[in-house]
């Protein structure tokens, strides 16, 4: 049985990055994440697993770091938060240009611009919708308890070495910050060389000896091949939305409607069922999981029965968009959000759903 702890979310990412076997961190300070660094940096993993921990200039420094040490199979990370993931993003193209597997933590803030340091879920399409230049996509796991900020790490790690790809976990300040209880798992050993050069030999940079090394780029000049190269990226994205959706579900065997949220706001919406429930409302909960790849599939089988659905979450309706695109018409589709780092609460995401749902089809 695992070690039972009190911990704060941001705690958890740090811990589980050096109970799964990271390689290295890098990363630049910037709030609401800071924790994360500071946890790294008190528990000194350098002297317990070997693992590297180094603050970076800036955080296009870290992204760039990150990019030589997944370029040489190793399990790197880096956290940072909205401003910063901006920074990031021209090496996160790189990065899944040249198919390398990463993990990347963004406790989301408010923006646009510096914003606030409050939560906010307003990243949602830079993180499912790539982000940088390019036809590239990112995985996108949602957590939406400390103990999913514990387990996504290495959840993360084992999607991101399985597709070569880079895995985002996208969280908000109000997880990363929140603290409750996590089991944690067992100490897993740093791989080996010979470990790595069995997970990542064909493409790694470095490897055993003898192994002539492997060149590393996403930089492919001539039109024709990369034109293949990105084929075979959409190839591989497709695979990943048959295989790797995502999702939990809460009163939804017999929901007339189906609110659709991830993260905190899932948490708020978890509650808005059981008020709705209590006032005789046949009300349920879908949660994203992965909001990339999304649940199309299954809310596209709920939308059959449901009389109406409602996308909630902390942003001018981003997540809305792929509701509605997954749902097609077949039921109505609604929003309700708040932004700017304000948190809705479960009773005012109950009476929107009265008035922008219940009450019209009530009306009709």
């Amino acid at each position: 049985m695992g070690e039972l702890k009190l911990m704060k979310g941001n705690e958890v990412i740090a811990e589980a990055a050096i109970r799964c076997g990271c390689d290295g961190y890098f990363g630049y300070p910037i709030t609401p994440q800071s924790e994360i660094m500071e946890y790294l940096a008190l528990r000194e993993p350098w002297k317990e697993t070997g693992m590297v921990f180094l603050q970076a200039e800036s955080e296009v420094a870290a992204i760039n770091m990150i990019y030589g040490g997944a370029s040489c199979g190793k399990r790197v990370m880096t956290t940072s938060s909205s401003p910063g993931m901006s920074l990031m993003m021209e090496g996160l193209s790189y990065i899944a240009g040249a198919e390398l597997p990463c993990v990347i933590v963004n406790i989301v803030r408010g923006g646009p611009g510096l914003g606030t340091i409050q939560p906010s879920q307003a990243d949602y399409n830079q993180a499912t919708k790539g982000g940088g230049h390019g036809d590239y996509q990112s995985i996108v796991l949602a957590p939406a308890t400390v103990q999913e900020m514990y387990d996504f790490v290495e959840l993360s790690f084992d999607l991101a070495f399985k597709y070569r790809i880079p895995a985002i976990i996208l969280s908000d300040g109000v997880i990363g910050q929140m603290m409750e209880k996590v089991t944690l798992g067992e100490f897993k050993p740093r791989w080996t060389a010979e470990q790595i050069e069995q997970m990542s030999g064909s493409w790694a940079t470095t490897g055993m000896k003898g192994r002539k090394m492997n060149v590393t780029t996403s930089l492919r000049l001539q039109s024709e091949d990369l034109e293949k190269h990105n084929n075979n990226l959409q190839a591989k994205y497709r695979t990943i939305e048959k295989e790797e959706v995502r999702f939990d579900e809460y009163m939804t065997d017999d929901a007339e409607y189906i609110l659709v949220a991830y993260g905190s706001s899932a948490r708020i919406c978890h509650k808005t069922v059981e008020l709705a429930r209590e006032k005789g409302l046949k009300v349920g909960l879908l949660r994203p999981i992965t909001v990339w790849p999304y649940p199309t599939k299954r809310l596209q089988e709920l939308a059959q029965k449901a009389k109406g659905m409602m996308a909630v979450e902390m942003s001018a309706g981003q997540m809305f968009i792929d509701l509605k695109l997954a749902v097609n018409g077949k039921t109505p589709v609604e929003y309700y959000g708040r932004m700017g780092g304000m948190v809705p609460s479960p009773s005012e995401v109950l009476g929107a759903l009265e008035k922008q749902l219940i009450g019209g089809a009530n009306n009709e």
